[in-house]
């Protein structure tokens, strides 16, 4: 999918932050983890993952329709306004990821 090595490298080494990087924020020493522990675990990987897929999937999702905008307003620049309301949409898909984070962190 990915084509750019460059590109490759700098997504896998992003995501094995986003993973690594909370475990060990909340390692702890010396303690046993309990049940409890591993839901909260659980919780941000699963806030975590549900903002990160949903930003991905907008920026993808904006790259392809700024590029096919930009060739649609050469030939017909009418359609301006058209095309933003096109580009704002995937920010939808953003805030749906924010909230649902959000749900998830704060669920009881």
């Amino acid at each position: 999918m990915i084509k750019n090595k460059l590109a490759r490298k700098v997504f896998g080494s992003s995501f094995v932050a986003a993973m690594v990087v909370p475990a060990i924020a909340l390692a702890e020493e010396g303690t046993t983890a309990t049940l409890g522990d591993n839901v909260y675990i659980a919780r941000a990987i699963a806030a975590g993952l549900a903002m990160s897929v949903s930003a991905l999937a907008a920026g993808y999702a904006q790259a392809r329709i700024g590029a096919a905008g930009a060739g649609t307003l050469a030939e017909r620049p009418e359609a301006g306004m058209n095309l933003i309301v096109l580009q704002a949409l995937p920010e939808i898909i953003v805030l749906l990821g924010f909230v649902i984070a959000f749900m998830i962190g704060t669920a009881a």
